[in-house]
């Protein structure tokens, strides 16, 4: 016969959540050797390499939550997983975006060809001299010319692509770092806060932090 479990208690949702935010704030830690003719891309292959599988875990960790009996029936229950989910479907988006825009930079400099683009030639002489448009020291151009050259790649299009490398990293650690907050906020409030009345309405505490901050989003790109 099948025991029935007791819904979580508060303490223990709130761990779920700590955790979660914990391993999501990780990903930003995550490091993954790079070679010299792809140093371009050393901004985000770390992010890249560890956001799958911690996608994995928080989807494990969602699924043993839900499928286990009872369902969530409390309030606090119901609080905890609206904002486990919407942190998971968040990362999940964000990292989907990381992963098109790393495939944007592969393709404008030929990965996965196994040879350069004939754009992405290895610099001439001639071309060591170009200007940037970035105010560059004399030690710095002297590491872009000589990262470009390992890439096969112009000093610009070398300084094109680690661009939109770092730009992507802004954008998956903005999102890293709101999703973590946004958790350890929720959990903060299960703790601490809670009450058993049902969270309706349209103060503040109505709905979890992250569901906020994603219906914000969504009224924002309208």
């Amino acid at each position: 016969m099948t025991v029935a479990r007791s819904p979580l208690a508060r303490t223990e949702l709130a761990d779920l959540l700590t955790s979660a935010a914990q391993s999501v704030s990780g990903i930003l830690a995550a490091e993954y050797p790079t070679a010299a003719g792809r140093s371009y891309l050393h901004p985000v292959l770390g992010t890249l390499s560890a956001g799958p599988r911690v996608i994995c875990e928080l989807n494990d960790r969602l699924e043993d939550f839900v499928t286990d009996e009872p369902l969530p029936t409390t309030p606090a229950g119901l609080f905890a997983l609206a904002s486990y989910a919407s942190a998971l479907g968040w990362l999940t988006e964000s990292l989907a975006e990381l992963t098109a825009s790393v495939e944007q930079i592969c393709a404008r400099v030929g990965i996965p060809t196994g040879r350069p683009a004939p754009e992405c030639a290895a610099p001439t002489d001639a071309e060591h001299d170009i200007e940037f448009d970035f105010a560059f020291s004399t030690e710095e151009l002297v590491a872009i010319r000589t990262a470009a050259e390992a890439a096969g790649l112009t000093p610009d299009d070398y300084v094109e692509v680690l661009s939109d490398s770092l730009l992507a990293a802004s954008r998956i650690t903005d999102a890293c770092k709101e999703i973590s907050s946004g958790l350890l906020e929720d959990a903060a409030y299960v703790l601490n806060e809670a009450t058993d009345r049902v969270w309706i309405g349209d103060g503040p505490d109505s709905l979890p932090t992250l569901v906020r901050s994603l219906l914000a989003r969504m009224k924002a790109a309208e």
